[in-house]
């Protein structure tokens, strides 16, 4: 039914690393944010099904502006993101006048917009170090904001100094690391820069989800353990079978990437429901700061 219907809408489906594995299984891709963005942009459709939660569907449809862009469920949205606003970022632009204000992909479209600069996990010290400064605005995340100031010479102005992913702060702390390295003592332990610092600490590898995936296959031994949201390892262990592969909390959820279903896809799709709507004028700007920021990392 599903392919049917694909095939009568022109439609593709992106999933996220983080979705339930049923969705994974059955998109026509799957990766991070700026991944599934860029992917549409290559694939031949009229209609793309966004699997992931707000600011992903609206990051695919700044990228892909003349498609239309179903996201399943409107409500599955990122506490994160929705910690960083456009008044936030101008009062702070007033207040200190000529930083550089570097918004994270878990950021509303407008907010991207209205940044001067655009990182993700894995293009973050890159960027940071590119440009050259003395001190940054940065925001949301603020085991992000550390991990700049741990890792580089700058002075990190948090945006917002309490947002923090819910699933990386509190579900893969040091305890669940530790109890984890006791069941596996011998396993490769990956994680999320979003984490804190301490479990970064404990880390053989930190990346972002695309990053942790690439890392199974460079680093030495069978056995991996995943500090990020637990959605990961069903990706991971279909790419590397041979391999012993877990997640550091397996109560590590994010219960707004596991509001989609396969159900949801289908009825969206039926329907052309649930469509990204963006005003032009955010789109233009948003686009700036994204291709000017990936243009300087190259």
């Amino acid at each position: 039914m599903l392919e049917n219907l694909k095939r009568r809408r022109r439609a593709v489906i992106l999933a996220h690393n983080y979705q339930l594995p049923e969705v994974q299984d059955l998109a026509d891709f799957v990766g991070d944010s700026l991944e599934m963005a860029f992917r549409a942009v290559d694939l031949d459709a009229d209609v793309i099904v966004v699997a992931g939660v707000r600011f992903m569907a609206e990051l695919v449809a700044a990228i892909n502006p003349d498609r239309i862009v179903l996201h399943p469920e409107p409500s599955s949205g990122c506490p994160l993101a929705d910690s960083v606003n456009v008044g936030l970022v101008s009062d702070f632009r007033s207040r200190f006048k000529g930083v550089p204000i570097v918004v994270y992909v878990n950021s509303p479209i407008e907010v991207k917009a209205a940044a001067d600069y655009f990182v993700t996990s894995s293009s973050i010290l890159r960027l940071v170090s590119k440009l050259n400064v003395e001190s940054v605005v940065f925001g949301p995340d603020r085991n992000l904001a550390d991990y700049i100031s741990e890792k580089l010479n700058v002075n990190v102005i948090p945006l917002s100094p309490e947002s923090h992913c819910p699933v990386h702060e509190y579900l893969l702390d040091e305890y669940y690391v530790l109890e984890a390295l006791k069941l596996h003592p011998n396993a490769k332990l990956l994680v999320h820069p979003e984490v804190p610092r301490s479990v970064r600490k404990l880390a053989h590898f930190v990346g972002s989800t695309s990053g942790m995936i690439r890392a199974i296959g460079d680093l030495e031994g069978d056995e991996f353990l995943l500090g990020t949201e637990e959605g990961l390892t069903h990706r991971a262990r279909k790419l590397y079978e041979g391999k012993h592969i877990f997640p550091v909390n397996y109560r590590a959820i994010c219960v707004d990437m596991k509001k989609i279903t396969p159900r949801k896809i289908i009825h969206c799709l039926e329907n052309l429901k649930f469509k990204v709507t963006l005003d032009r004028e955010i789109i233009s700007k948003a686009r700036e700061v994204i291709f000017s920021s990936l243009e300087l990392l190259e």
